[in-house]
């Protein structure tokens, strides 16, 4: 969405500022098509760039984008993604803290997730100086894998693995961990996807794990795990908490609140963009 837009905003000759809100509202735009929320659309790109400072001029601008882009998938018949939470528990003293434990755990795993990432890149760039050697290598690697799993379910970017734990209840141990390794090797070595989906399934799948470890219905923790996870690789704590309430509605709030915040505050300063800035200390 921004590449396009980029490009958009360079044939009309826009000035600099204007070329930056442009770009904003095609990232707008296309996360809004692609997931049907548009609160989330529109907050991502104005929250992630410089962590720390909003620019609202560009409010305007890509709540319109956001929004036009929510219409035209309606029309085309695109439903947005919407998950079932089986059971919501009042919240207490005690759950309150189980909730701040997954935000410390979901933290955790999005530095690794971080760490896996860049470190691959930088090995592959470092070990194999030719691109192309480097994208047929790690092509290989990949094959490799699925063939020794007997399993393609960690290709791709795992909506599947998402739409099993929140319908079946249950995945493997080490679902999170594989997706980790295959995302690192697919983008790491130059091919072309995405992140936001991959950490939204390694935070479902982490969660799903965790979820019979800390006392909560899975499918409450699955959630918590895909915000968390999804705040801790982007620090865009305000998007990760709309996201929770447009794929699982408003009824978890606390619980999503609390892990996205803490998640926030303990995942450091690791995160996937490298121009992304962190302008003010998290603490």
């Amino acid at each position: 969405g921004g590449s396009i837009a980029n490009k958009i905003g360079k044939r009309m000759g826009l000035s600099q500022n204007d070329q930056h809100i442009i770009v904003m509202c095609g990232m707008s735009a296309g996360f809004s098509a692609l997931f049907g929320t548009p609160m989330a659309a529109t907050l991502f790109s104005l929250e992630v760039v410089s962590v720390g400072i909003m620019h609202y001029s560009a409010l305007v601008p890509c709540v319109t984008a956001s929004m036009i882009a929510h219409f035209i998938a309606d029309f085309l018949k695109m439903p947005p993604e919407v998950f079932p939470i089986m059971a919501v528990p009042e919240i207490g003293a005690v759950l309150f803290f189980k909730a701040v434990a997954m935000g410390a755990l979901f933290g955790a795993c999005s530095i690794v997730f971080c760490m896996i990432m860049h470190q691959t890149e930088h090995l592959l760039e470092h070990h194999l100086k030719n691109a192309y050697v480097e994208i047929f290598a790690s092509g290989c690697v990949i094959l490799v894998l699925c063939g020794l799993l007997g399993s393609d379910m960690y290709l791709g970017s795992g909506m599947g693995i998402i739409e099993h734990i929140f319908h079946e209840g249950e995945t493997g141990r080490f679902t999170f961990l594989l997706k980790m390794i295959f995302t690192a090797l697919t983008l790491g070595a130059g091919f072309k996807g995405g992140e936001i989906v991959p950490s939204l399934t390694i935070g479902a799948a982490f969660g799903c794990v965790m979820a019979p470890v800390i006392g909560l219905p899975v499918s409450l923790a699955a959630a918590c795990g895909m915000a968390g996870v999804f705040c801790g690789v982007t620090n865009c704590p305000i998007t990760s908490l709309l996201i929770a309430f447009e794929l699982f509605g408003f009824e978890g709030m606390p619980y999503y609140l609390t892990t996205v915040a803490v998640s926030y505050m303990l995942s450091g300063y690791y995160g996937l963009y490298h121009a992304q800035k962190i302008m003010y200390s998290k603490t």
